[in-house]
């Protein structure tokens, strides 16, 4: 089953510049589409986005120019603010290159989605953004930015809205927390233009990575049980943290849950869901195939 992983960083902490993350205190390695491609062609990946971890404006522009040189990278999401005077100037200007699929907003870099719903500065950032067909991706979703993609997603209606990270989220959540957010999350389930990465899936045990189907599937069965075949997209998170030496490991842990749903589901899973929430475009004869099934 071919793989577009949408949730990727790059980063270069030996530019002259340096970079304000590199995934891991001390590290020095930088994390590129060569060193990627590696790790990930074995795995069936034949495509990846990348999710802007850095808060330098210059490096929307420099993940660009890295990513015309790989075919693998079939797009990026950037950082920009929608509720800044020159926000329509970038998006103007990024919006030109087909491999600038959208921004992340969340709980990151100080920004608050939860507070910007009520700007209005800000929901008229995301009307263009919308008109010009680009993504939202959240960022470290916590029950408050759960209920404010509601909010978003009811003032923008036909944005495309991605929602990171949730396994992590709910894995933390004891039961209290998870009732209280159960009913948020079903409301989101019935958004048409929402949809859900399962990313940060892994567990670590000391230094060592669990595939164990039995750990994984309570999780894995509440995700899909409330999104359906037709909302779930497949994420890695490489480099940061656990992910950095484990995407062996977490291809296996989703291939042994999605591909029991048969491969109807596990097609819409690992690339097919990908196409409708980020609209990215074929860049080799691999992704081209995947596009022309769809």
């Amino acid at each position: 089953m071919p793989i577009i992983d949408c949730h990727i960083h790059l980063f270069d902490q030996t530019r002259p510049q340096g970079a304000p993350y590199s995934a891991a205190p001390g590290n020095t390695e930088p994390a590129l589409p060569a060193r990627y491609r590696k790790l990930a062609l074995p795995l069936g990946i034949v495509g990846a986005i990348e999710v802007e971890a850095s808060p330098w404006i210059e490096d929307n522009l420099w993940v660009l120019e890295v990513e015309e040189k790989d075919p693998m990278m079939v797009g990026t999401i950037g950082n920009l603010q929608p509720d800044k005077p020159e926000f329509k100037e970038y998006l103007d200007r990024y919006h030109k290159n087909g491999l600038f699929l959208g921004i992340r907003y969340g709980n990151l870099w100080g920004y608050n989605l939860v507070n910007q719903v009520a700007s209005a500065a800000f929901i008229e950032g995301l009307k263009l953004m919308q008109q010009a067909d680009m993504a939202l991706d959240t960022a470290n979703p916590r029950p408050d930015l759960i209920e404010a993609v509601i909010r978003v997603n009811d003032k923008v209606p036909g944005l495309r809205i991605i929602v990171d990270h949730l396994p992590s989220m709910l894995g933390r959540l004891d039961a209290n927390a998870m009732a209280a957010v159960e009913g948020n999350l079903r409301e989101l389930a019935t958004r048409p233009s929402v949809y859900i990465k399962v990313s940060e899936v892994l567990r670590v045990t000391g230094d060592r990575p669990s595939t164990d189907p039995a750990l994984y599937k309570p999780l894995l069965d509440r995700l899909f049980d409330t999104f359906g075949e037709d909302k779930l997209i497949f994420g890695s998170d490489w480099p940061n943290a656990q992910a950095v030496d484990n995407l062996p490991a977490i291809v296996q842990i989703v291939q042994d849950y999605f591909y029991a749903k048969g491969p109807v589901a596990a097609g819409k899973y690992f690339w097919k869901n990908s196409l409708a929430a980020y609209q990215w475009k074929p860049r080799d004869a691999s992704q081209r195939q995947l596009a022309g099934r769809n």
